[in-house]
């Protein structure tokens, strides 16, 4: 039962770090999504001027390559935490199966204690009355 109860605890603790590794690359994917927004409406923010202006018109191209850059950069990152998120959300799963079949053993375990208990009391009854019958 000890051991049991062990591998319960440890399989918590597992599913806690797990759940906690999973918020923080989704925060981090979340993060990324808005600088790449904000990103994009930098672009477009300075396409705007760029009519406006003819003199910045001319430092568009520039501006343009370095965005794309920025925004391949920040694409990059998106697409890293997405697949980190997989796997953390497969790890996670998997944390999870293995505490239900640990719980699930400890739960059979303690009904087939209690079983024996049950059969146990039961047999020292019968005994007892037995005992009682052969008095009579």
């Amino acid at each position: 039962m000890k051991a049991a109860a062990s591998l319960i605890r440890f399989s918590t603790y597992q599913v806690e770090v797990l759940q906690k590794r999973l918020a923080e690359v989704v925060e981090r994917r979340e993060l990324a999504l808005m600088a790449l927004a904000i990103l994009e409406a930098e672009g477009e923010a300075e396409a705007m001027r760029a009519k406006d202006n003819a003199e910045a018109g001319w430092y568009m191209i520039g501006y343009r390559q370095g965005l794309k850059m920025r925004t391949d950069t920040a694409q990059a990152k998106i697409d890293a935490a997405v697949l980190e998120e997989i796997g953390a959300r497969d790890a996670l799963s998997a944390a999870f199966e293995d505490l239900k079949k640990y719980e699930h053993v400890d739960a059979n375990a303690k009904a087939a204690a209690r079983a024996l208990e049950r059969k146990r009391e039961i047999a020292d009854l019968d005994e007892l009355g037995l005992r009682r019958a052969a008095r009579r």
